[in-house]
C-alpha cells in the first residue's frame, strides 16, 4: 500500500524551513535540489529535518496545511526538536 509523507527541509544558506508533502520522499527531495524555479531553487543545500507518514494523501495534505498555517519558525523547531 502506498504511503504519503509530510516533510520539513532546512537550508542553512537561506536559514529557512520548507514544508511539503509527497508519496516519494527521496525523489521529491532530489527534485527540490535540482529545481531551477520556485522557492527551493533559491538554495542547493536543502536537508531533510523531519517527516511523518500517512495512510492517505488527504491526511498528509491536511497535516501539511496545519503546519503551514502556524507560520511560526519556533513551532516548527519545537516539532522537529531543533
Amino acid at each position: 500500500m502506498e504511503k504519503f509523507y509530510i516533510y520539513i527541509l532546512f537550508s542553512e544558506e537561506l536559514d529557512k524551513y520548507y514544508v511539503g508533502s509527497t508519496n516519494n520522499i527521496s525523489g521529491r527531495i532530489e527534485r527540490h535540489l535540482l529545481s531551477k524555479k520556485g522557492f527551493t531553487s533559491k538554495a542547493k543545500d536543502w536537508e531533510l529535518k523531519y517527516f511523518e507518514v500517512f495512510e492517505t494523501r488527504s491526511d498528509a495534505l491536511s497535516r501539511e496545511r496545519q503546519i503551514k498555517k502556524w507560520k511560526s519558525r519556533r513551532m516548527i523547531e519545537k516539532l522537529i526538536g531543533a
